[in-house]
């Protein structure tokens, strides 16, 4: 029960590692307030929490708009009065498997605005909140694509090598306030996501789980109990880090 009376706000908490995440700190007894764009699903999420005996309100807010980000920090304090951790989690794809001439603009401007704008928004919000206790920790959803060239995906690693950027240039100026910040650098994950991206055949499948030197890909549970450990005090001297959870491919 590493999250007993702790109040955790999950992004992207409808399906894959937002959802699973959000049971998961429930489960440790936290108080869960979780976002994604998809009404019905987040609050099915919630509906599934509180079943279980845990605490989850859900708000309906979309990353790639700054004014949903506002209201959705101030509504989390309006219910739970204070914020003690953030896991930054909600993310879109955009566009995979193309030259970087030819990466639409579309595409382009929506991954940046919901990777990487809207974690560093949420952030600003969620910094402010958690310097009036002064304490907290953030975990932010970056990717082994934020730390590591792969061919075709110039939109999503710029989207998320920002993430890890700003994860350490926050990390350092409230470090000495109380406020860890990290992030978590996933390979491919067993989620929707990843099925619509790499799975379309059984080729394909096959393909990208033998990239990885483990040999298969990984599960939302796996990237889960890093997020976990990373916002507990177990991690308490762990700060700036982007934590690779990815079967051996960054070695």
């Amino acid at each position: 029960m590493r999250f007993r009376n702790k109040i955790v706000l999950v992004t992207g908490a409808s399906a894959g590692i937002g959802a699973d995440a959000a049971h998961a700190f429930a489960e440790e007894g936290a108080n869960v307030f979780l976002t994604a764009r998809r009404k019905e699903l987040g609050e099915s999420v919630a509906e599934g929490i509180r079943q279980k005996g845990g605490e989850a309100t859900f708000f309906q807010a979309d990353m790639g708009n700054r004014d949903e980000i506002a209201s959705m920090v101030q509504a989390c304090l309006d219910t739970y009065g204070r914020l003690d951790v953030a896991f930054n989690n909600a993310g879109t794809d955009g566009a995979f498997f193309v030259d970087t001439h030819k990466h639409p603009e579309d595409a382009w401007d929506q991954l940046l605005a919901v990777n990487l704008t809207g974690v560093w928004f949420c952030m600003r919000h969620e910094i402010q909140a958690m310097l009036k206790h002064g304490d907290g920790a953030i975990v932010n959803m970056a990717s082994m694509a934020g730390v590591k060239g792969f061919a075709g995906s110039s939109g999503y690693a710029a989207s998320k090598f920002g993430v890890v950027g700003i994860t350490k240039a926050a990390a350092l100026e409230y470090a000495s306030r109380g406020i860890r910040v990290n992030c978590v650098c996933p390979a491919v994950i067993q989620t929707d996501m990843a099925e619509k991206i790499f799975h379309q055949t059984e080729e394909s499948r096959l393909a990208t789980a033998a990239s990885h030197p483990i040999g298969r890909i990984g599960t939302a549970r796996e990237v889960t109990n890093a997020v976990l450990w990373l916002a507990s005090s177990e991690a308490s001297f762990v700060v700036g880090e982007a934590l690779q959870i990815d079967g051996g491919l960054g070695a």
